[in-house]
């Protein structure tokens, strides 16, 4: 009987561990976008967009949760943004970056933007636990302000956001370091949804 029982101990251990493994090394795919702003508010250059649109795919509502980064990889904001099916949200990236967690203004950095289901409630809450991703669920686009061949002359263009892969691991790190800005409570370092849906 103890040999049954050790036998049992030690399959359920084995199991537990496979599934550890296998959680961290989970990779969602088509889930977050990357892209990158610069000149932001600088002087004479017009203010860039991010440009974000629900697909249809998941057939529903979904939060768009972005992440804003300085150029020192530190999260400067964060928020959650409803989409419905196919509406459209536009957000200034002078309104992601103007109420950083430090109070320093971010010119350059980057931005990661990952689909999510909505709570329970149906709300977009501050992502800082419980990111479900979903797949095939959002595109985005923002424009850029790129300094032209002379002081003060900026030019425009637009792309798409890319696609990248999302580990376990860094949605891990994307939630633990909104939950700290959440910690704060002073309301500093979460940015705005501006207009749509």
């Amino acid at each position: 009987m103890r040999r049954i029982t050790t036998l049992v101990v030690c399959t359920l251990v084995l199991t537990l561990c496979a599934g550890a493994a296998f959680a961290a090394s989970t990779t969602y795919t088509d889930t977050m976008k990357v892209d990158y702003f610069i000149n932001n508010d600088t002087s004479g250059a017009p203010y860039a967009y991010l440009q974000l649109t629900n697909t249809g795919f998941s057939g529903g509502n979904v939060c768009a949760d972005i992440f804003v980064f300085d150029p020192y990889e530190e999260i400067q904001e964060c928020c959650s943004c409803l989409l419905t099916p196919n509406g459209l949200r536009t957000i200034s990236v002078y309104s992601l970056t103007d109420n950083t967690l430090t109070g320093a203004y971010v010119y350059t950095g980057s931005l990661r933007v990952v689909a999510a289901k909505t709570n329970a409630s149906g709300y977009c809450p501050l992502p800082t636990t419980d990111i479900t991703p979903v797949s095939s669920a959002i595109r985005t686009w923002s424009t850029h302000i790129q300094s032209g061949p002379s002081s003060g002359y900026f030019t425009i263009t637009e792309t798409a956001g890319q696609d990248a892969p999302l580990s376990s691991a860094e949605l891990g790190a994307l939630q633990n370091e909104c939950y700290a800005i959440g910690l704060d409570g002073s309301g500093a370092g979460q940015c705005y949804c501006g207009s749509g849906d």
